[in-house]
């Protein structure tokens, strides 16, 4: 079966399109972008278009290369102050000058709609709802329950260990939930045997940002695999999973692109309507 992010996307973007249409005003998601890198120049261009879709507002906020720590704060906290600002993106990664943990940290929780906020990462260890969950975790999750694939009692294993995707999807995955109620193991870099490890996953997650790294030697037969990894060679994209070689074995697969990526965008949309009606309704 092959999981489709850009069908759920869709059917997500419409429900968000409902909600809006009953709101005072539409919520306003603001950029913030530091220097040219271009692939990140790409995604905002996609985001910008997701919210443009459902009628949410989308402003970037463009600051040059040579940005200091001090201004790119002071520019975080104008956002936080400022009333029609519900949901503030820091564009990752940063330049190598800056540090994006303390600039993180600068944003006001209740507009951070990546989930990447100290507090908010609190909320989600603790299994609370008041915070938001960072938005590739979060469509992970949202993919598998549209599909009807369970986790709960399941063996997920996690490739990657990223304060984006690993650590936050472990502890997705370990709430006392129906979503949830998983068996987690994370590998990185520094594990030994990692194909061993991932051949026990009934659903493997691989996030380690190497294209085609995992191939069918890796993968259990009948297991579930989200490939999060978005490479380019030679002009086209791929993901950290050998998708020809894996979807063999398999049981669902989701492809890149239209697989995860989709979902973490839907995941934006849905985040930045929570922060509008957390601070206006």
């Amino acid at each position: 079966m092959l999981l489709e992010g850009t069908k759920i996307r869709d059917q997500i973007k419409a429900g968000c399109v409902k909600t809006i249409s009953g709101f005072a005003r539409p919520p306003n998601l603001t950029a913030i972008l530091v220097g040219e890198n271009a692939a990140s120049k790409r995604y905002l261009k996609h985001k910008q278009k997701a919210c443009f879709d459902v009628g949410i507002e989308s402003h970037i906020v463009l600051l040059p290369q040579e940005t200091t720590q001090d201004a790119l704060e002071k520019k975080i906290n104008e956002l936080n102050d400022n009333p029609l600002v519900d949901g503030i993106l820091l564009q990752l990664p940063l330049p190598i000058n800056l540090n994006a943990l303390k600039a993180i940290e600068t944003i006001d929780p209740t507009k951070d709609v990546d989930g990447l906020h100290p507090i908010n990462f609190g909320y989600l260890v603790q299994g609370s709802d008041l915070g938001f969950i960072p938005c590739t975790p979060l469509g992970i999750q949202t993919l598998l329950k549209s599909y009807d694939i369970t986790v709960e009692q399941k063996h997920v294993v996690i490739c990657g260990r990223s304060n984006i995707v690993g650590k936050p999807l472990a502890n997705l995955f370990l709430q006392k939930n129906h979503l949830a109620n998983a068996t987690v193991t994370c590998v990185h870099s520094q594990t030994k045997n990692i194909a061993n490890l991932c051949k026990l996953a009934d659903i493997l997650v691989v996030a380690i940002g190497r294209p085609k790294f995992v191939t069918k030697e890796f993968v259990k037969k009948g297991a579930c695999v989200i490939d999060v990894g978005i490479n380019e060679i030679e002009g086209k994209l791929v993901g950290d999973v050998d998708f020809e070689n894996v979807k063999t074995i398999a049981s669902s697969i989701s492809p890149v692109p239209k697989g995860v990526g989709p979902m973490t965008i839907a995941m934006l949309l849905t985040n930045t309507i929570k922060a509008y009606q957390n601070r206006v309704l």
